[in-house]
């Protein structure tokens, strides 16, 4: 092990392959692989965030899988936290991490560091919350266009979390978040950004539309079942909100039928590839792969013996 050798954070946008990757690169280098991921963090939610299963957990240690209960939250400060402290236990064995995921606030907040934002008001939130039902989401976010002109430009209207959250920081602070200063994390790591991006889109939806028939297949609809069924869940938490999960919880109560429930997925797994791509594309330093491309694990190897891996 090299302490001065950088650490592969591996990106792409949802169904590009990168489980796929990680598993050839991590056992191959001796690595142990940190799940950048807000949703596998959560326990008994498997089929839909395409959980690595019990196989894959064997050939290669995985970390930040089933920490949490889906009704707590997690954040991008507290995941910097944890993989900060798994890269030193995994270096201290003598082996190497490797960060593979598509969560890119997670990414960010790692190399980066987050701004020092005020926490979370519950009756705020709920009043935005209602708000929002009320008076439409587009109000919501012509009011941040107004408040934060640049915040609001990244932001889909239909983003209601999102578009929630920096009003939020707007009345908590009297600041907009694009106007707070950065907080930088202690860290001397150097990374070695690579990231896949199918470069047709066509193939990319293609592959989405596939993995969400698998997953239907494999009992889905049954593990949002069980989270439905709890009776202490509820769709305003992160969990529920994951994509799949949100749908089918939409028709288990009562809102649509079954098959508008996956149409709604599928199309919602693409807006995610969508704003991924978006993020990755105003990533610094990012080496770009074709997952379709011959020799992509021998690509992905160069590149990061290239870094000085």
């Amino acid at each position: 092990m090299n302490p001065s050798a950088p650490i592969i954070l591996l990106m792409g946008p949802t169904a590009s392959g990168k489980s796929e990757l990680a598993l050839a690169l991590a056992g191959q280098l001796d690595m142990e692989i940190i799940s950048v991921d807000s949703a596998l963090v959560y326990r008994g939610m498997d089929i839909g965030s395409a959980k690595p299963d019990a196989a894959m957990r064997a050939r290669v240690p995985h970390h930040l899988l089933d920490i949490l209960d889906p009704s707590e939250p997690y954040s991008a400060a507290r995941f910097a936290e944890d993989a900060l402290r798994l890269i030193g236990e995994i270096r201290a064995r003598g082996r190497e991490p490797l960060l593979v995921g598509g969560t890119m606030l997670y990414f960010r907040a790692l190399t980066q560091g987050l701004s020092d934002l005020p926490s979370a008001d519950p009756e705020l939130r709920a009043r935005l919350e209602r708000e929002a039902r009320e008076l439409g989401r587009s109000v919501l976010h012509a009011r941040l266009a107004e408040l934060d002109p640049v915040i609001a430009a990244r932001l889909h209207p239909n983003d209601q979390q999102r578009v929630q959250r920096a009003l939020e920081i707007i009345e908590l602070s009297g600041q907009a978040a694009s106007q707070r200063q950065g907080r930088a994390i202690p860290s001397a790591y150097r990374w070695c950004k690579l990231a896949l991006n199918p470069p047709q889109r066509r193939e990319l939806h293609h592959r989405i539309e596939q993995r969400f028939a698998v997953m239907m297949a494999q009992g889905l609809l049954e593990e949002v079942q069980a989270l439905y069924r709890r009776g202490d869940l509820h769709p305003e938490l992160p969990s529920i909100r994951a994509v799949g999960y949100r749908q089918l919880w939409e028709y288990l109560a009562g809102h649509c039928s079954l098959d508008a429930a996956v149409a709604q997925g599928i199309a919602a797994t693409r807006q995610l590839a969508k704003r991924q791509l978006t993020w990755l594309r105003r990533e610094p330093d990012l080496q770009w792969l074709d997952p379709g491309q011959p020799q992509l694990f021998e690509r992905a190897l160069a590149a990061y013996r290239a870094a000085g891996g």
